[in-house]
Protein backbone atom coordinates (compact mmCIF):
# COMPACT_ATOMS: atom_id res chain seq x y z
CA UNK A 1 0.00 0.00 0.00
CA UNK A 2 1.39 3.55 -0.91
CA UNK A 3 0.49 5.60 2.47
CA UNK A 4 0.53 9.77 2.35
CA UNK A 5 0.21 11.26 5.95
CA UNK A 6 -0.76 15.03 6.72
CA UNK A 7 -0.05 16.52 9.26
CA UNK A 8 3.72 14.91 9.69
CA UNK A 9 5.14 16.83 12.74
CA UNK A 10 3.81 15.76 15.59
CA UNK A 11 3.97 12.26 18.25
CA UNK A 12 1.17 10.32 16.56
CA UNK A 13 2.49 11.23 13.31
CA UNK A 14 6.50 9.96 14.35
CA UNK A 15 5.14 7.31 15.72
CA UNK A 16 2.74 6.34 12.43
CA UNK A 17 6.02 6.81 10.23
CA UNK A 18 8.09 4.88 12.69
CA UNK A 19 5.64 1.96 12.11
CA UNK A 20 5.36 2.31 8.29
CA UNK A 21 9.02 2.68 7.65
CA UNK A 22 9.13 -1.41 8.79
CA UNK A 23 5.91 -2.20 8.02
CA UNK A 24 6.52 -5.39 4.75
CA UNK A 25 3.46 -4.05 2.81
CA UNK A 26 3.16 -0.09 3.43
CA UNK A 27 5.21 2.47 1.06
CA UNK A 28 5.55 6.11 2.71
CA UNK A 29 4.75 8.36 -0.28
CA UNK A 30 4.42 11.61 1.17
CA UNK A 31 4.33 13.45 4.48
CA UNK A 32 2.82 16.92 4.53
CA UNK A 33 4.00 19.58 6.49
CA UNK A 34 3.34 23.25 5.53
CA UNK A 35 5.88 24.86 8.61
CA UNK A 36 7.98 22.06 7.79
CA UNK A 37 8.32 21.83 4.10
CA UNK A 38 11.66 20.46 2.50
CA UNK A 39 13.10 19.68 6.02
CA UNK A 40 14.18 16.28 6.79
CA UNK A 41 11.73 13.90 8.94
CA UNK A 42 14.95 13.44 10.72
CA UNK A 43 15.14 16.87 11.80
CA UNK A 44 11.67 17.15 13.51
CA UNK A 45 11.40 13.18 14.79
CA UNK A 46 15.37 12.77 15.95
CA UNK A 47 14.52 8.87 16.55
CA UNK A 48 14.21 8.25 13.02
CA UNK A 49 17.95 9.03 12.23
CA UNK A 50 19.72 6.32 10.22
CA UNK A 51 16.06 4.84 9.34
CA UNK A 52 14.87 7.50 6.27
CA UNK A 53 16.20 10.45 4.96
CA UNK A 54 12.99 11.59 3.68
CA UNK A 55 11.75 15.07 3.50
CA UNK A 56 8.24 16.73 4.49
CA UNK A 57 6.47 18.17 1.75
CA UNK A 58 3.83 21.29 1.74
CA UNK A 59 2.94 19.44 -1.74
CA UNK A 60 -0.63 17.20 -1.46
CA UNK A 61 -0.06 14.17 -4.02
CA UNK A 62 -3.16 12.53 -3.10
CA UNK A 63 -3.61 10.51 -6.27
CA UNK A 64 -0.15 9.01 -5.34
CA UNK A 65 -1.57 7.50 -2.06
CA UNK A 66 -3.89 4.26 -1.51
CA UNK A 67 -4.43 5.33 2.11
CA UNK A 68 -4.62 8.69 3.71
CA UNK A 69 -3.86 9.23 7.31
CA UNK A 70 -4.66 12.57 8.78
CA UNK A 71 -2.68 13.50 12.12
CA UNK A 72 -3.64 16.59 12.28
CA UNK A 73 -5.17 18.61 15.41
CA UNK A 74 -8.67 17.87 16.53
CA UNK A 75 -10.84 19.96 14.32
CA UNK A 76 -8.83 20.12 11.69
CA UNK A 77 -9.31 16.79 9.75
CA UNK A 78 -13.28 18.15 8.35
CA UNK A 79 -11.66 21.53 7.38
CA UNK A 80 -8.88 20.06 5.17
CA UNK A 81 -10.84 16.99 3.77
CA UNK A 82 -13.72 20.08 2.40
CA UNK A 83 -10.72 22.24 1.39
CA UNK A 84 -9.22 19.66 -0.49
CA UNK A 85 -11.24 17.01 -2.31
CA UNK A 86 -9.64 13.48 -1.74
CA UNK A 87 -9.76 10.67 -4.69
CA UNK A 88 -12.96 8.04 -4.07
CA UNK A 89 -10.10 5.34 -4.35
CA UNK A 90 -7.92 6.68 -1.45
CA UNK A 91 -8.94 5.38 1.96
CA UNK A 92 -8.95 8.07 4.87
CA UNK A 93 -7.45 6.56 8.79
CA UNK A 94 -8.53 10.15 10.66
CA UNK A 95 -6.67 9.92 13.85
CA UNK A 96 -8.55 13.45 15.10
CA UNK A 97 -12.21 13.53 16.79
CA UNK A 98 -13.92 14.76 13.59
CA UNK A 99 -15.89 11.56 12.58
CA UNK A 100 -15.86 9.56 15.40
CA UNK A 101 -19.56 10.25 16.67
CA UNK A 102 -21.87 8.64 14.22
CA UNK A 103 -24.10 10.90 12.11
CA UNK A 104 -25.97 10.22 8.74
CA UNK A 105 -23.16 13.86 7.34
CA UNK A 106 -20.36 11.03 6.81
CA UNK A 107 -19.57 7.62 6.09
CA UNK A 108 -16.45 7.53 8.50
CA UNK A 109 -16.51 3.78 10.68
CA UNK A 110 -15.75 4.07 14.00
CA UNK A 111 -11.70 2.10 14.17
CA UNK A 112 -12.37 0.15 17.55
CA UNK A 113 -11.33 -3.28 15.91
CA UNK A 114 -12.67 -5.12 19.20
CA UNK A 115 -15.77 -3.35 18.67
CA UNK A 116 -16.46 -3.36 14.60
CA UNK A 117 -13.95 -5.20 12.95
CA UNK A 118 -16.36 -6.45 9.79
CA UNK A 119 -17.22 -2.90 9.12
CA UNK A 120 -13.51 -1.73 9.19
CA UNK A 121 -12.65 -4.48 6.34
CA UNK A 122 -15.54 -3.26 4.34
CA UNK A 123 -14.90 0.62 5.13
CA UNK A 124 -13.46 3.50 3.08
CA UNK A 125 -13.09 5.92 5.78
CA UNK A 126 -11.85 5.05 9.21
CA UNK A 127 -12.20 7.10 12.88
CA UNK A 128 -9.76 6.41 14.93
CA UNK A 129 -10.83 6.20 18.29
CA UNK A 130 -9.08 8.62 21.49
CA UNK A 131 -6.71 6.81 23.72
CA UNK A 132 -8.21 7.52 27.21
CA UNK A 133 -11.51 6.05 25.06
CA UNK A 134 -9.75 2.87 23.47
CA UNK A 135 -8.47 2.11 27.28
CA UNK A 136 -11.73 2.81 29.11
CA UNK A 137 -14.04 0.87 26.28
CA UNK A 138 -11.83 -2.10 25.99
CA UNK A 139 -12.51 -2.65 29.86
CA UNK A 140 -16.26 -1.97 29.83
CA UNK A 141 -16.79 -4.10 26.05
CA UNK A 142 -17.59 -7.10 27.46
CA UNK A 143 -19.75 -5.54 30.38
CA UNK A 144 -21.73 -3.92 27.73
CA UNK A 145 -21.97 -7.16 25.66
CA UNK A 146 -23.62 -8.79 28.08
CA UNK A 147 -26.55 -6.16 29.58
CA UNK A 148 -24.32 -5.92 32.36
CA UNK A 149 -24.43 -2.00 32.71
CA UNK A 150 -27.13 -0.86 34.45
CA UNK A 151 -25.66 2.07 36.78
CA UNK A 152 -23.60 4.91 36.86
CA UNK A 153 -19.61 4.30 35.89
CA UNK A 154 -16.54 5.90 38.05
CA UNK A 155 -13.91 6.13 35.78
CA UNK A 156 -10.27 7.49 37.13
CA UNK A 157 -7.36 7.08 34.05
CA UNK A 158 -3.98 8.38 33.97
CA UNK A 159 -2.27 9.66 31.23
CA UNK A 160 1.18 10.45 29.81
CA UNK A 161 2.54 13.45 28.90
CA UNK A 162 2.68 12.76 24.71
CA UNK A 163 -1.18 12.32 25.45
CA UNK A 164 -1.54 16.35 25.51
CA UNK A 165 0.40 16.55 22.15
CA UNK A 166 3.66 18.36 20.76
CA UNK A 167 2.80 21.81 21.05
CA UNK A 168 3.98 23.10 24.73
CA UNK A 169 1.79 24.31 27.24
CA UNK A 170 1.86 25.59 30.74
CA UNK A 171 1.33 21.59 32.17
CA UNK A 172 3.54 19.63 29.77
CA UNK A 173 7.01 21.68 30.74
CA UNK A 174 9.13 19.32 31.90
CA UNK A 175 9.85 21.30 35.37
CA UNK A 176 6.19 21.40 35.84
CA UNK A 177 5.08 17.62 34.98
CA UNK A 178 8.00 15.87 36.83
CA UNK A 179 6.94 14.97 40.34
CA UNK A 180 3.53 15.92 40.11
CA UNK A 181 0.21 15.05 39.42
CA UNK A 182 -3.04 16.80 38.41
CA UNK A 183 -6.72 16.24 37.06
CA UNK A 184 -8.00 18.26 34.30
CA UNK A 185 -11.62 17.89 31.88
CA UNK A 186 -13.25 15.99 34.64
CA UNK A 187 -16.72 15.12 33.71
CA UNK A 188 -16.37 16.56 30.66
CA UNK A 189 -13.20 14.79 28.50
CA UNK A 190 -14.38 15.01 24.67
CA UNK A 191 -13.76 11.07 24.77
CA UNK A 192 -17.02 10.25 27.05
CA UNK A 193 -19.46 10.87 23.99
CA UNK A 194 -17.49 8.44 21.73
CA UNK A 195 -17.36 5.64 24.44
CA UNK A 196 -21.33 6.41 25.30
CA UNK A 197 -21.97 5.22 22.17
CA UNK A 198 -19.97 1.97 22.05
CA UNK A 199 -21.51 1.14 25.07
CA UNK A 200 -24.73 1.85 23.67
CA UNK A 201 -23.94 -0.31 20.45
CA UNK A 202 -23.57 -3.53 22.53
CA UNK A 203 -26.29 -2.56 24.86
CA UNK A 204 -29.26 -0.56 23.09
CA UNK A 205 -30.73 1.38 25.56
CA UNK A 206 -27.52 2.03 27.72
CA UNK A 207 -28.08 5.40 29.82
CA UNK A 208 -25.86 5.41 32.92
CA UNK A 209 -23.53 8.07 33.54
CA UNK A 210 -19.61 7.36 32.54
CA UNK A 211 -17.94 9.83 35.25
CA UNK A 212 -14.72 10.05 34.18
CA UNK A 213 -12.03 11.93 36.13
CA UNK A 214 -8.68 11.78 33.77
CA UNK A 215 -5.13 12.59 35.05
CA UNK A 216 -2.25 14.06 33.64
CA UNK A 217 0.62 11.84 35.06
CA UNK A 218 4.74 12.27 35.25
CA UNK A 219 5.68 9.85 32.46
CA UNK A 220 5.76 10.59 28.97
CA UNK A 221 3.49 7.68 27.71
CA UNK A 222 1.18 5.49 28.53
CA UNK A 223 -2.57 5.25 29.96
CA UNK A 224 -3.61 3.64 33.36
CA UNK A 225 -7.36 3.26 33.58
CA UNK A 226 -9.47 1.94 36.87
CA UNK A 227 -13.07 1.38 36.38
CA UNK A 228 -15.64 0.68 39.34
CA UNK A 229 -19.20 -0.62 38.31
CA UNK A 230 -22.11 -2.01 40.11
CA UNK A 231 -22.82 -5.58 39.44
CA UNK A 232 -25.30 -8.56 40.20
CA UNK A 233 -23.89 -10.24 43.30
CA UNK A 234 -25.19 -12.92 42.32
CA UNK A 235 -22.56 -12.97 39.24
CA UNK A 236 -19.15 -14.94 40.63
CA UNK A 237 -15.58 -13.37 39.71
CA UNK A 238 -15.41 -16.40 37.86
CA UNK A 239 -18.01 -16.16 36.09
CA UNK A 240 -17.27 -12.72 35.10
CA UNK A 241 -13.49 -13.65 34.03
CA UNK A 242 -14.93 -15.88 31.60
CA UNK A 243 -16.97 -13.23 29.73
CA UNK A 244 -14.12 -11.52 29.38
CA UNK A 245 -11.84 -13.66 27.64
CA UNK A 246 -14.91 -15.27 25.60
CA UNK A 247 -15.28 -11.50 24.15
CA UNK A 248 -11.80 -10.80 23.53
CA UNK A 249 -10.68 -14.28 22.54
CA UNK A 250 -10.35 -13.75 18.99
CA UNK A 251 -8.85 -10.09 19.53
CA UNK A 252 -5.35 -9.63 18.25
CA UNK A 253 -4.15 -7.21 20.44
CA UNK A 254 -6.56 -7.19 23.92
CA UNK A 255 -5.81 -9.98 26.23
CA UNK A 256 -7.63 -10.44 29.84
CA UNK A 257 -5.05 -11.61 31.92
CA UNK A 258 -5.21 -13.39 35.26
CA UNK A 259 -2.15 -10.52 37.16
CA UNK A 260 -2.44 -7.25 38.52
CA UNK A 261 -1.51 -4.59 35.56
CA UNK A 262 1.27 -1.85 34.92
CA UNK A 263 2.34 0.26 32.71
CA UNK A 264 5.70 -1.30 31.75
CA UNK A 265 4.00 -4.50 30.41
CA UNK A 266 2.26 -2.53 27.40
CA UNK A 267 4.24 0.43 26.97
CA UNK A 268 6.00 0.33 23.48
CA UNK A 269 3.56 -2.26 21.90
CA UNK A 270 -0.01 -2.17 20.74
CA UNK A 271 -1.22 -4.60 22.89
CA UNK A 272 -4.15 -4.12 25.69
CA UNK A 273 -4.43 -5.61 28.85
CA UNK A 274 -7.38 -5.86 31.15
CA UNK A 275 -8.28 -7.39 34.41
CA UNK A 276 -10.92 -7.34 37.07
CA UNK A 277 -11.31 -7.99 40.39
CA UNK A 278 -15.09 -8.39 42.56
CA UNK A 279 -15.91 -6.78 45.87
CA UNK A 280 -19.13 -7.37 46.77
CA UNK A 281 -21.45 -5.82 44.48
CA UNK A 282 -18.73 -3.82 42.66
CA UNK A 283 -16.37 -4.68 39.89
CA UNK A 284 -12.91 -3.24 39.73
CA UNK A 285 -11.73 -3.16 35.75
CA UNK A 286 -8.71 -2.38 35.19
CA UNK A 287 -6.71 -1.40 31.81
CA UNK A 288 -3.92 -0.62 30.21
CA UNK A 289 -2.49 0.89 26.95
CA UNK A 290 0.78 2.86 25.16
CA UNK A 291 -1.35 5.91 24.39
CA UNK A 292 0.82 6.46 20.94
CA UNK A 293 0.43 3.29 19.99
CA UNK A 294 -2.52 0.86 20.64
CA UNK A 295 -4.16 4.56 21.93
CA UNK A 296 -3.34 6.28 18.38
CA UNK A 297 -0.91 5.24 15.58
CA UNK A 298 -0.30 1.49 16.23
CA UNK A 299 -4.26 1.22 16.50
CA UNK A 300 -4.31 3.21 13.05
CA UNK A 301 -1.75 0.70 11.11
CA UNK A 302 -4.03 -1.88 13.03
CA UNK A 303 -6.87 -0.18 10.66
CA UNK A 304 -4.89 0.31 7.68
CA UNK A 305 -4.44 -4.12 7.80
CA UNK A 306 -7.94 -4.80 8.16
CA UNK A 307 -8.67 -2.09 5.33
CA UNK A 308 -7.01 -4.42 3.26
CA UNK A 309 -6.74 -7.63 4.19
CA UNK A 310 -3.69 -8.22 5.80
CA UNK A 311 -3.35 -9.82 9.06
CA UNK A 312 -3.79 -7.25 11.91
CA UNK A 313 -0.58 -8.12 13.98
CA UNK A 314 1.70 -7.09 10.54
CA UNK A 315 3.92 -4.49 11.46
CA UNK A 316 2.66 -4.21 14.92
CA UNK A 317 4.72 -7.16 16.53
CA UNK A 318 6.23 -4.92 19.00
CA UNK A 319 8.02 -6.07 21.95
CA UNK A 320 7.62 -3.92 25.92
CA UNK A 321 11.25 -3.25 27.50
CA UNK A 322 12.32 -5.60 29.82
CA UNK A 323 12.74 -2.57 32.58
Amino acid sequence: MKVGIIGGAGYTAGELIRLLLHHPEAEITFVHSTSNAKNLLTDVHEGLLGETDMRFTDRLPLKSADVLFLCMGHGKSADFLTENPVPASVRIIDLAQDFRLTTPEHDFIYGLPELNREEIRLARHIANPGCFATAIQLGLLPLAANWLLHSDISVNAITGSTGAGVKPAATTHFSWRTGNMSIYKAFRHQHVPEIRQSLAQLQPGFSASVDFIPYRGDFARGIFCTEVVRIDPALTEEDIVKLYKQFYETAAFTHYVDCDLDLKQVVNTNKALVHVEKFEDKLLITSVIDNLLKGASGQAVQNMNLLFGLDEHTGLDLKPSAF
